[in-house]
């Protein structure tokens, strides 16, 4: 009679298929996500790609980007007018004190002499610009690209969009 009491052992079910479930919805996203951003599904070429292509010389890969971009420039037509250096104080509550700023204006080579008339506004805008930033957005790490565009968006509007191309950023120093 004990034999016919005794409790059968009930067996548990197997963790395995959900291992293998997850692993492969792991896998399987991974891929996906590498199959989209290496352009195999979507088309393009991928940005690490771009970035990391040492094959090219740089000049090359400057002029594909920009060819790219519908802008291509040829180099002959380009000339840089250096803009005097701005030191900006800033608010005494900032961690920093002084603001060092030297830039460049990518400008046509036929705009260069009224880009250069034209600089003592320039260098007024900016310096009005920089000293309304308020001190802590200069802890942001990305501060730099939008300041950038906002000098360069103010800079085309005092000299004219078809004169300046680019605002080239030489030394941003906070001290």
């Amino acid at each position: 009679m004990t034999d016919a009491t005794a409790p059968e052992e009930v067996k548990k079910p197997s963790k395995t298929p959900l291992i293998l479930g997850v692993f492969l919805a792991v896998v399987g996203g991974g891929g996906g996500f590498y199959a989209v951003y290496s352009g195999m599904l979507l088309g393009g070429e991928s940005p690490v790609a771009q970035s990391t292509d040492d094959s090219a010389p740089l000049a090359d890969q400057a002029g594909e980007k920009g060819a790219q971009l519908g802008a291509a420039v040829p180099m002959g037509d380009t000339a840089f007018v250096p803009l005097d250096p701005l030191v900006i104080s800033l608010a005494p509550g900032s961690g920093s004190r002084h603001l060092r700023f030297r830039a460049q204006l990518e400008v046509p080579a036929s705009k260069e002499r009224e880009v250069s008339a034209l600089l003592p506004r320039v260098v007024d805008v900016l310096n009005s610009y920089l000293r309304a930033v308020e001190p802590r957005d200069f802890e942001d790490p990305a501060i730099l690209s939008r300041l950038r565009a906002q000098m360069l968006r103010r800079v085309q509007i005092v000299t004219g969009a078809d004169r300046v191309r680019d605002l080239l950023i030489m030394e941003f120093v906070l001290n």
